[in-house]
Order: C-alpha cells, then sequence, then structure tokens
C-alpha cells in the first residue's frame, strides 16, 4: 500500500498559517493585579500580529519563478582540468577544478552577443558554498552536491565528467530557486574569482552552524515535537530507502544485461568463422555476424545513458539528507523554545516563593533557609527585583521564539510544497525517460534478429 506523502492529506491553504507546538503558553506571572495583566496581554497580542506580519516572509508566487537567476543567466559548468597546487598544510596534491561560465540572457534577446563570464572552481568551493546557504538559509531544503568519493578513483574521467554535470545541476538548481538565486553569495560564487573565500567566511555562518550532538539532544529530549515534521523526516528516510534499493536492483540488471550484449558479440565470431568454411551460405552468415558485432557494441552507450538516469535518481537519495536537516533545525528550535519556558516557569515560581514565604518543593534554598534562618526583607526584595527583571526578559525572549518558529514554520513548510512538487515532476520524468530508454534498446534487440533473420533468409 501507498504510503501518502507527508503534508499532503489535510486540505489546508497553503496561504493559512499551519498550527505549530512550537507556541508556548506562557505561565500566569504572581504578584500582578489581574485587570493590568489582562491589559497587558491585550496588548500583547497586538504587538504580536503586528510583529508576526513584518517577520513572516511574502509567500512566493508562481511568477516569482520568472524573476529568477536561472531566466536571466545562462550557467554552465563546461569544463574540468587536472591540477597540481598546495593546499592549506603546504602539501603538494593533485585536484581537479571545473570552469564555470556565465552569459547574460537579456542582452541575447535584444540582439546583441552578451560576453561570456568565466571562472574556475574546486570542488571544495562547491562544497563551502553549500555549507553556507544551509546554515543562512536553514528553513530551505538546499539542493545536494554530486557524491563525494575520498578514493583513488576521483581523477578518473567517467567519474569527473558525472561530478561536473553534477555540479551544473546544483548551479542550475540554486539559481531556479526563488529565494536561493538573490543570495549575494551565491552571485558571487559565479561572478567573482579572487576573494570569495574571504567574503563566505566575513558572514561567520560557521558560527551559527548548530553542532550535530546538539541536534541529536535535542531530537531526544524535545517534548513536543510537530507531528509533520516527524512524519516528513520518517518519510525522508524511507525515500531513501527505496532509491536505494531501486539503484542496487538496476545495477544488477545492468551487469546481467552487459553480460547478455557481450554474448552475442560470440555469434558474431561464430558467425564469421562459419562464413570462411561456407561458399552458398558465407555471405549471409557474414553479414549476420556483423549485425550481431554491433549489437554487442552498442551496450557501452546504453550503459552510459542508464548511468545519466542512475545519477538523477541519487540526487534524490541526498535531498533526503536536505530534508532531514530542516526537520533537524525545527526539533532544535523547537526544545530552546521549551527550554526557555521551563526556564522561566522556574523563575517564576522562584519570586511567588520569596513574595509568599513559601516553599512549593525541596530546594537547597529551603534547606538553607532552615539552616542559617530566614533572609532580611531587604534580601528578599533584592532577590524579587532581580528575578522580576529576568522573568520580563524571559518573557521577551520566549515572545521571541515564538515569533521565529512560526516564521520557521511557515517558511519551511512553503518550500517542502514547493520542493515536493519538483520531486514529482522530476522523478516522473526521469523514469518516463528510462522506461523508454528500455522500449527502445528492446526495439535495437528485435531489429537485430529482424536482420539476421533476413540474412539467413537470403542463403
Amino acid at each position: 500500500m501507498a504510503r501518502p506523502e507527508p503534508g499532503s492529506a489535510p486540505a489546508r491553504s497553503a496561504a493559512a498559517e499551519p498550527p505549530s507546538p512550537m507556541e508556548s503558553t506562557e505561565p500566569e506571572r504572581s504578584g500582578s493585579r489581574p485587570e493590568e495583566e489582562e491589559e497587558e496581554e491585550e496588548e500583547d497580542e497586538e504587538e504580536e500580529e503586528e510583529d508576526e506580519g513584518a517577520l513572516l516572509p511574502p509567500e512566493q508566487p508562481l511568477a516569482a519563478m520568472e524573476d529568477c537567476l536561472a531566466k536571466k543567466m545562462e550557467i554552465t559548468v563546461s569544463e574540468a582540468e587536472k591540477r597540481t597546487g598546495r593546499n592549506a598544510m603546504n602539501i603538494q596534491e593533485t585536484y581537479t577544478a571545473y570552469l564555470i561560465e556565465t552569459r547574460a540572457v537579456e542582452s541575447q534577446s535584444e540582439g546583441q552577443c552578451a560576453p561570456v563570464e568565466s571562472l574556475w572552481r574546486r570542488y571544495s568551493e562547491f562544497e563551502l558554498l553549500r555549507n553556507y546557504l544551509s546554515v543562512t538559509y536553514s528553513h530551505i531544503v538546499v539542493p545536494p552536491l554530486p557524491e563525494k568519493r575520498l578514493s583513488a578513483d576521483n581523477m578518473d574521467p567517467d567519474f569527473v565528467e558525472r561530478r561536473r554535470i553534477g555540479l551544473e545541476n546544483f548551479l542550475l538548481r540554486v539559481a531556479s530557486h526563488p529565494v536561493l538565486c538573490q543570495d549575494k553569495i551565491f552571485y558571487a560564487f559565479l561572478m567573482q574569482e579572487g576573494g570569495w573565500k574571504e567574503m563566505v567566511n566575513e558572514t561567520g555562518f560557521q558560527l551559527k552552524a548548530d553542532s550535530r550532538l546538539k541536534a541529536l539532544n535535542a531530537t531526544f529530549r524535545v517534548k513536543n515535537p510537530d507531528k509533520r515534521f516527524t512524519e516528513l523526516k520518517h518519510y525522508s528516510d524511507e525515500l531513501q530507502s527505496v532509491i536505494s534499493h531501486l539503484l542496487r536492483v538496476r545495477a544488477r540488471v545492468a551487469d546481467r544485461l552487459y553480460g547478455v550484449y557481450k554474448v552475442h558479440g560470440n555469434y558474431g565470431r561464430v558467425f564469421s568463422e562459419w562464413s570462411a568454411i561456407e561458399k552458398e551460405m558465407g555471405d549471409g552468415l557474414q553479414s549476420a555476424g556483423h549485425h550481431m558485432d554491433v549489437y554487442a557494441a552498442s551496450i557501452d552507450d546504453i550503459l552510459e545513458e542508464e548511468e545519466h538516469y542512475a545519477d538523477q535518481l541519487k540526487e534524490y537519495l541526498f535531498y533526503a539528507e536536505a530534508l532531514r536537516a530542516v526537520c533537524r533545525k525545527h526539533e532544535l528550535m523547537q526544545y530552546d523554545l521549551e527550554m526557555a519556558a521551563q526556564d522561566l516557569t522556574s523563575k517564576k515560581q522562584q519570586c511567588e516563593e520569596l513574595a509568599t514565604g513559601t516553599v512549593r518543593t525541596f530546594s537547597l534554598k529551603g534547606m538553607t533557609s532552615k539552616l542559617f534562618g530566614q533572609e532580611t526583607p531587604e534580601q528578599r526584595e533584592a532577590k524579587i527585583k532581580v528575578l522580576e527583571e529576568q522573568i520580563q526578559e524571559g518573557e521577551e525572549q520566549l515572545k521571541s521564539k515564538n515569533l521565529e518558529g512560526r516564521d520557521f514554520v511557515k517558511s519551511a513548510w512553503a518550500d517542502i510544497e514547493r520542493f515536493k512538487e519538483q520531486k514529482n515532476h522530476d522523478l516522473k520524468e526521469a523514469l518516463i525517460s528510462y522506461a523508454v530508454m528500455q522500449i527502445s534498446m528492446c526495439k535495437k534487440g528485435i531489429q537485430v534478429w529482424t536482420n539476421a533473420k533476413e540474412c539467413f533468409s537470403k542463403m
């Protein structure tokens, strides 16, 4: 039974703000008059609505796609070049550099020949760009890079060519995204060769990156996770598993297919040898052998085309991790919100205990009071004043985190919906193209044996 994609079942409008468990109810603060508290709450609600409207980014309409960078600029990774140089540790190394070429589209439409801008980038620079985008736009499903290999076959020509295609696809994905395409660091990556690394490091994005340990801690300790993000996380795991199995099946079929095609070359060799000892049948056997040789040799092009479709599937294998990254960020924000609410509750309780002189729960403070006596009224008032300031600061912080959480949920879910449309379209096209290729391959096999039959008929 097919498993529905997360978020697809409810018929909720995309424009409506989805409910989120990231909203936390602030505990009541003791010692204040009810009327003043109600007035303050009403004012806070009004301010919150105004702030929410200001903080939440406008939804990206479909027309916004027309303004993306991919519509204004041609972007290609045209070639790869093997180079030798010294790394940051002053160690000699061999690496591959990729030539990025860009050309403005508007000038061409006006009949002018736009100049081609070009620069070279290493794979590590592509990694730096993606890391920056992932941290800066944590609510976005950032396109993945092609797979990275640490073995010696990094310089294999076939691998380098497939990586070149994958890097070009990554740039086009980013340039087509309504938000990412407007980033200045991304534009500088395409246009400014010198000083780009310094520019991206000056943003300080590394300081904003969440540690894996912190994210893992939030995953296990968050008390009120958003069900939609939990389902999305499970879906990404299942998507990765399904595509992994599909790629393994394809690889096994390709291996067997390669053997079948190459065995047809034996037909060609046998028919050619046979034709040498036959006078009347020789021409027919020789022609049939030729068709078999051509058929056997065609498997190399077929498998190369298959690898292209495999890379399309692999892209979504890596997209699964990008989805999980958005879910982890949400869990971390939810955990921080819960910790802030818990800390605020604790401070309000302390303030109430100091004001009333009663201790609700066992604490070191209560034991100290029993051993050394009660605090003086002046000391108690000073502590209450400090706690009230901390409570006010905590309430503002909690309100800010609530707004930030709703902002994240709305923006993230809008981008997830965009990603789902992209995924459905891309995978549908890839599977259809793969099926068409298989049909074409079978037709070639039928044609080969039809030609062989005609050769045999003429003997």
